[in-house]
């Protein structure tokens, strides 16, 4: 799977905290879980094209 998020951009969104190694891959199950459930919803209504309602 490829990586959905940008390491460093999440580090600079949590500004002084420590991000735990293993953070990065649960949040990215996350984003890929979020994306496939947004996939879902455009094609169920018909649509090749995920907008913001899908979220």
């Amino acid at each position: 799977m490829a990586d959905l998020i940008v390491k460093a951009a999440v580090k600079e969104a949590l500004d002084d905290k420590n991000v735990a190694s293993d953070f990065y891959d649960a949040l990215d199950e996350e984003v890929s879980e979020l994306l496939d459930d947004a996939a879902r919803r455009a094609e169920a209504n018909d649509r090749k094209t995920v907008q913001p309602r899908d979220l």
